[in-house]
């Protein structure tokens, strides 16, 4: 696991805003090129408002996000996809009246390259075969965990440099979380770099090499993966001791 890239994702100071009320209350944190990064914390916490505001789904009211050295604070989201940076959101959000097929073309819509592309879903298909199976089907026919399948591979057709993972195992049955995390682990070692929300904080840190905790909006503490597996608030607070 590589832990010494260059910084690809810095986030300074960022505040925002539901009406009047603060969902998060200056966000400092960093992902290095080929991390693991996890945020974790309880629900109500800021872990996805930080991750739609990162992707341009909403515009913070202070701060700023930086992404290979770019400031890309308050661009539209379909900018910052154009850049690499794939928010894969909490509940899949696939296509379901789509085909399998047409779900992932639509991940590299702003793909001008056709032999790229073509590329890209021949290595979708081999990394998902279940998926080349079912191309033809309607995504809402999908379990949910082909349909979580469907959509990491509709983010890597958009050839991400860094993808964001908002809850990739909620709602898919516990046999099926070890796939999710084998998915998770075999992206990383191929040297995809992400960022990960994940509610089952003893998988999340088991994949991660650097991790924040959140908590009502701020980061109270961070550490190593390893480290954090071990910190007795943690534990007590995450994975249940």
């Amino acid at each position: 696991m590589s832990s010494t890239g260059d910084t690809l994702l810095k986030v300074e100071n960022l505040e925002t805003y539901y009406g009047k009320v603060a969902a998060l209350g200056g966000v400092s944190f960093e992902v290095r090129d080929g991390q693991i990064v996890t945020l974790l914390g309880s629900n109500g916490a800021g872990k996805s408002t930080t991750m739609r505001t990162i992707s341009g789904l909403i515009s913070p009211s202070a701060g700023k996000v930086y992404f290979c050295g770019e400031d890309i604070t308050g661009k539209p989201a379909h900018e910052i996809v154009k850049r690499g940076l794939i928010h894969l959101p909490e509940g899949r959000h696939i296509f379901k009246d789509l085909t399998v097929l047409e779900n992932l073309e639509l991940g590299s819509y702003v793909l001008k390259d056709k032999n790229e592309r073509r590329r890209r879903l021949h290595d979708v298909f081999e990394r998902f075969p279940i998926l080349a199976e079912r191309r033809r089907q309607l995504g809402g026919t999908l379990s949910g965990g082909e349909q979580q399948m469907l959509a990491v591979g509709r983010g890597l057709m958009s050839g991400p440099k860094l993808l964001l993972m908002d809850e990739p195992s909620m709602g898919i049955a516990p046999l099926i979380v070890r796939d999710i995390t084998n998915i998770i682990k075999n992206l990383h070692d191929e040297g995809t770099t992400i960022l990960l929300v994940e509610q089952n904080a003893k998988m999340a840190l088991g994949l991660a090499d650097y991790g924040y905790v959140l908590d009502t909006g701020s980061i109270v503490l961070h550490g190593k993966g390893a480290d954090l597996q071990k910190d007795e608030k943690v534990v007590k607070a995450y994975l249940g001791g």
